[in-house]
């Protein structure tokens, strides 16, 4: 029997700075840029999944992230 490759996706994120709705739509796109690659008979085999890393658990160059300080270069 010959197994099937099942893609999955995955997207790190501080807590708290997207929205379900945005969560959502990340998914979606995410899904469809794996399908223009893959071809649509791989749609139902797609894995897309966030996790979301607490604020402060996230760091870069040394400096701890909140979502404050997401949403600021989101601003930017």
């Amino acid at each position: 029997m010959k197994e099937i490759e099942m893609p999955l996706v995955t997207i790190d994120v501080i807590k708290d700075v997207f929205t379900a709705e945005e969560k959502a739509e990340l998914i979606e796109n995410v899904t469809e840029a794996m399908i223009k690659v893959e071809g649509e008979g791989m749609r139902q085999v797609t894995w897309v999944r966030i996790m979301e890393v607490e604020q402060g658990d996230w760091a870069i160059g040394g400096n701890r992230l909140g979502a404050g300080d997401v949403q600021s270069l989101k601003a930017a």
